[in-house]
């Protein structure tokens, strides 16, 4: 049987983990609301997930896709509600909120470029620069790198995400090989590679928080 034929099936199965993946998000609400905090808890899975749910759902109005415009708004919905719950928790709601501004600024930059681009090449300019946009967002955990190997500790970093974000990438990798769409290859080869990284740190380092009390055995021998 040619690959062709488990076109739809790969489709709907792609369809319904990246629900799951958008769902994910609440696992980590759920540590918050254990902690009694989000201190330790990046906002910025949250506050990008709604602004690059916001500037996909103007693309999926632009190729007038139905299933892009439902689970863009789902995922808005979904990052929402997760994102009142770290900020009901957050202890330096300040530095959040400021986040938050530039982050709404940026989007809203960005929709204003669509509006005033010619038709004729909106649809492939906006799309590659939501691709771009999108793979900053799943790359910008690697920004505690250094800190990670530091601490040797992955607990900064959102597991559930990152997990189902890989398996997700995996699957529309699939799904684009199956139609033989380069635009979603590309976007996707490169959004499995830099989540398959962040996934094998999990491996290498534990997941445990750091006592920040605790001082390595060099620093305690200098005091």
């Amino acid at each position: 049987m040619a690959l062709e034929d488990y076109k739809d099936v790969v489709g709907n199965v792609a369809f319904v983990m990246t629900m799951a993946h958008m769902l994910s998000g609440t696992l980590i609400c759920k540590d918050i609301y254990k902690k009694g905090s989000s201190r330790g808890f990046d906002p910025m899975p949250f506050i990008g997930g709604i602004g690059m749910c916001i500037l996909m759902l103007r693309y999926a109005l632009i190729v007038k896709d139905p299933a892009m415009i439902n689970i863009n708004l789902f995922g808005i919905t979904i990052n929402i509600v997760c994102m009142a719950i770290y900020y009901l928790y957050d202890p330096d709601k300040v530095t959040t909120l400021t986040t938050l501004g530039k982050a709404t600024a940026f989007v809203a930059m960005i929709l204003g470029y669509a509006q005033v681009e010619h038709e004729d090449y909106l649809e492939h300019r906006y799309g590659m620069l939501t691709t771009a946009l999108f793979l900053m967002l799943i790359a910008s955990p690697l920004m505690h790198l250094g800190e990670i190997i530091r601490t040797k500790s992955t607990a900064m970093l959102p597991f559930p995400l990152i997990f189902m974000g890989t398996i997700v990438a995996f699957l529309w990798l699939l799904y684009g090989l199956i139609i033989n769409n380069s635009f979603i290859i590309f976007q996707n080869a490169i959004g499995f590679s830099l989540s398959f990284v962040q996934l094998s740190l999990f491996a290498i380092y534990p997941c445990t928080p750091v006592n920040e009390d605790e001082k390595p055995l060099t620093d305690k021998k200098k005091e």
